[in-house]
Formats: structure tokens, C-alpha cells, sequence
């Protein structure tokens, strides 16, 4: 695999739009998410939104695989202790080649540098085969939410360093 991973730039915002919208419209399909009843998920994701994690500090992670952007993932610092992994995404075409995993490993290890003690992922609580594959790289579930805006419920998921 000649994937390599970056940190990505506002001036990716466009290319990481693309990735995110890309690869949560199967998602969307899946669940009954319309931009509708469901405005904030990321299948409707918007450049001013990225504009606004960049100049809140999230920092993006780019995963290129022979030159092209396939992935990509978003860490954000909480506090000193929690940081949340956010906008996890490998195009369609994409899946089932171990980038996300590389995604997830990249982010933990820059989460680890930072000294936090557990990152965080939230998940629509009925996506089973997501919440078993984060369950097979090391993350337990913390709680369950209900939020107003969301048709869904989230799971919450933590990685926790020894």
C-alpha cells in the first residue's frame, strides 16, 4: 500500500468537503438522513463548516493513497483530557484496504503526544457494524445521548491510554 497521511490545510477544505460528503452519503441512504431532518450530519457537510473547525484548532488528517486523497480524519482537543476524533471518512471505492484503521492509528498516536488520556467518537447508536469495528481497535462505549436535532441516538466511544 503506497498510502501516506497529512495534515491537511485550509486550502483542502474543498477536497476535504468532497472525501466527507462522499463517504457518508451511503450512510445517509442507510439511516433516512436528509439534509431535511437531518441538517449537521456530515453527508451535508459544507466548506464554512471545516472553515470553522480549522479556526477552532480541529486539525485535519488527508490519507493519500498513490497521490490521491481516499481519507481522511479530524482530532480536536477537548481539554487535557479528552480529545474527540471527528469526520472519519474513506471514500466507497476505498473501503475494506485498511484506511480508516490507518486513520484511527494516525489520530490516536498525534492524541497520545498531546497527553490526553482517552479520545472520543460519537456513532449513530444503530450503526452496529461501525460501533463492532471500533470495539475491535481498542474503543469501549461510554454512554448513549439522544440530542433535539438529531433523528438519532448517538453512542459515544472512548479509546483510553494506559
Amino acid at each position: 500500500m503506497a498510502h501516506h497521511i497529512r495534515v491537511g490545510t485550509k486550502e483542502d477544505i474543498d477536497v476535504l468537503v468532497d472525501i466527507i460528503q462522499d463517504s457518508f452519503l451511503d450512510v445517509a441512504e442507510r439511516f433516512g438522513l436528509t439534509p431535511q431532518n437531518s441538517p449537521t450530519h456530515p453527508s451535508n457537510c459544507r466548506p464554512e463548516w471545516l472553515l470553522r473547525e480549522f479556526n477552532r484548532g480541529v486539525v485535519f488528517y488527508i490519507l493519500e493513497n498513490d497521490g490521491q486523497p481516499v481519507g481522511c480524519a479530524a482530532l480536536e482537543k477537548i481539554n487535557d483530557e479528552v480529545c474527540y476524533m471527528e469526520r472519519l471518512a474513506v471514500l466507497p471505492r476505498e473501503r475494506r484496504k485498511g484506511f480508516g484503521e490507518a486513520l484511527v492509528m494516525h489520530v490516536l498516536t498525534n492524541a497520545r503526544l498531546l497527553h490526553v488520556h482517552r479520545v472520543q467518537v460519537g456513532i449513530i447508536a444503530e450503526h452496529q457494524e461501525l460501533y463492532d469495528w471500533y470495539e475491535k481497535l481498542g474503543f469501549e462505549e461510554v454512554s448513549k445521548r439522544q440530542f433535539p436535532q438529531l433523528i438519532f441516538q448517538v453512542t459515544f466511544m472512548a479509546y483510553y491510554f494506559n
